[in-house]
């Protein structure tokens, strides 16, 4: 299944969420999203809390995206499908039930997780390493700032993800709703820290 993006569009949207961890209780993990426009107006923004180690972040990620009521998103972009110490996004499912492409973006390259997994879970070990093999390889993709990132992607093929994350990329490698995002999860985080 792929979506259609109009990238010929001035100001296309995306949802870009990133994370910050809490570090007063180390049991959570804030999310924060934010809606912002490619000539980079920031619409909207929202905030979820999702458990270190836990299965919740698909679902939270879910309800982030509904409780902002917006019809006008054309690509959610995610910083990262692993994140919370092991807490892994279905962006499949995201994609299915927004009818939205799904981005998501890393910036280390890895030789897989699978034994990292086993060490750190026992009775949750065969559930998370389903879902990790789930999620499938991520793609090399180099951005016109020259940088590169890893990608796995839900409703857009590689060259069509490119440029929407070229669109969203001032400098370096990360991009802009990303980069906000994580900027605003920190700046909650230390709300909930004081």
């Amino acid at each position: 299944m792929s979506y259609k993006i109009h990238l010929e569009k001035k100001g296309i949207r995306a949802l870009g969420i990133a994370e910050s961890f809490h570090t007063n209780s180390m049991k959570k993990s804030v999310l924060a999203g934010v809606v912002i426009r490619s000539d980079l107006i920031i619409d909207k923004f929202t905030f979820g809390s999702v458990t270190l180690r836990g299965d919740d972040a698909t679902d939270i990620i879910l309800d982030m995206y509904l409780s902002l009521k917006r019809s006008d998103i054309n690509v959610i972009i995610l910083g990262g499908s692993i994140i919370s110490l092991y807490n892994m996004v279905d962006i499949n499912q995201i994609g299915l039930a927004t009818e939205l492409p799904i981005i998501s973006v890393t910036f280390e390259k890895s030789h897989g997780l699978e034994e990292t997994i086993k060490h750190h879970f026992t009775k949750e070990r065969r559930n998370k390493l389903k879902t990790y093999s789930k999620l499938g390889n991520r793609d090399k993709i180099f951005l016109k700032t020259g940088h590169s990132v890893f990608i796995r992607s839900h409703g857009i093929d590689l060259v069509t993800s490119k440029q929407v994350l070229d669109k969203f990329t001032i400098q370096g490698a990360i991009p802009e709703p990303i980069r906000l995002a994580k900027l605003l999860a920190r700046a909650r985080n230390d709300l909930i820290s004081r």
